[in-house]
């Protein structure tokens, strides 16, 4: 996306997804965080890919609530043809972000392997019971 006209238009795609699946999608089976991550408008801009990071409990979750905003993507699309202004409306295709949750992952990792380093590193200062480091010299 390397010209502004395509970047406004990802970024009014993005703000009315993100309203329709937040205010006017009613279906139960949408639950937890969901939240546009990225929009890439096609250069002919007849097609938008919208990544979704959606934040659930469990996998079982996630994957219901991604059903539920592909069952609602007429509704999101009809909302879409009225907030933009254009001559075209991009057809939108959805995917899951993943990033999101790499990163919540990775950053588990370092605390777990932060936690686990002061643990070592405790166990290596602990004293022998009376006080005195056994490394030093008295």
């Amino acid at each position: 996306m390397a010209n502004r006209r395509m970047q406004k238009m990802a970024r009014v795609i993005r703000d009315s997804v993100s309203r329709t699946i937040s205010q006017r999608l009613s279906d139960p089976r949408i639950t937890g965080l969901v939240s546009v991550t990225e929009v890439e408008v096609a250069p002919d801009t007849k097609t938008a890919t919208v990544y979704l990071s959606i934040l659930t409990p469990d996998e079982q979750s996630k994957a219901i609530t991604f059903q539920g905003i592909l069952s609602g993507a007429g509704v999101i699309q009809h909302h879409l043809g009225r907030d933009l202004i254009s001559r075209f409306c991009p057809h939108l295709q959805f995917k899951l972000d993943t990033k999101m949750q790499q990163t919540l992952r990775t950053l588990k990792l370092i605390e777990e392997t932060s936690r686990e380093y002061k643990e070592t590193s405790e166990d290596d200062n602990d004293t022998d019971g009376n006080g005195d480091d056994p490394l030093r010299n008295p």
